[in-house]
Order: structure tokens, then C-alpha cells, then sequence
């Protein structure tokens, strides 16, 4: 699952950095010889694409039968160590950060609401705020 949110915008701009093609919520994924074909879901049916390799995929919730883990296997993983590996040593450049937070603040505190008594009486109190 990406940390976008869940707004499939993780592997469409993966693909946009990298340059390769995408194929985005595969419901079904084939490899063929230097290629993918990818069927998803659209507003119409199915629609299938043929993808060279590499390509950036991202997942529908139809591609796999999710597998739940039990609690002895938990259990087992908790005591297997993590293995931490250096960007450096893979290969990949830490470089600068692409984006800088100026500032987070809250938003302002929303007004109450206000009981308004027939459409005429809305319609007045919005023009008086500039609302229309």
C-alpha cells in the first residue's frame, strides 16, 4: 500500500521519474518475453495492456487473495533480525531533499452553525456574508 494516501499517485510519478511505461490497478498481471500484459478495470469493462519491460505497476484490490498472517508465525518473524542496508551501498544517491516544508499550521476554527427559519431567510443570510 503507498504512502500517498491512497491517491495512485506513487507509481505514476515513479513511472514519470523513471520513464517507463505504467500500468495502473492491474487486476491481472502475465509476463511475456520482454513484456507485461496488464488487465484493469474501467468504466466500460476490461481493458488489457501490453507494457515493455521494465514498466512501473500498481496493484488492484482483485490481483491477489490476500494471505493473513497467524499468530505463531508472527510470533516466529518477531525474533528474525532485520537487516538495515546503506543506500550508499546499493547503489543509490542520497542527493538533496526535492521538497522543503515552510510551515504547518492548523486551520482556522470553523463558525457555528446558524438555524435559518425557510429558503428566503438562507438566501439573504448568504448574500449579507458575500457567499452569492
Amino acid at each position: 500500500q503507498a504512502i500517498d494516501d491512497d491517491c495512485n499517485q506513487t507509481g505514476q510519478l515513479l513511472a514519470a521519474m523513471l520513464d517507463w511505461p505504467q500500468g495502473t490497478f492491474a487486476s491481472r498481471v502475465e509476463l511475456e518475453d520482454g513484456a507485461v500484459r496488464v488487465q484493469r478495470e474501467v468504466d466500460g469493462g476490461l481493458e488489457t495492456l501490453r507494457l515493455r519491460l521494465p514498466a512501473v505497476l500498481t496493484a488492484d484490490l482483485r490481483l491477489n487473495e490476500p494471505r493473513y498472517a497467524t499468530l505463531p508465525n508472527i510470533m516466529v518473524a518477531k525474533k528474525k533480525p532485520l537487516e538495515v542496508i546503506p543506500a550508499a551501498d546499493l547503489g543509490v544517491s542520497g542527493g538533496s531533499p526535492r521538497l522543503k516544508v515552510l510551515q504547518v499550521q492548523e486551520p482556522p476554527a470553523r463558525a457555528g452553525g446558524e438555524k435559518v427559519e425557510s429558503v428566503e431567510a438562507l438566501v439573504e443570510k448568504l448574500r449579507q456574508s458575500g457567499r452569492i
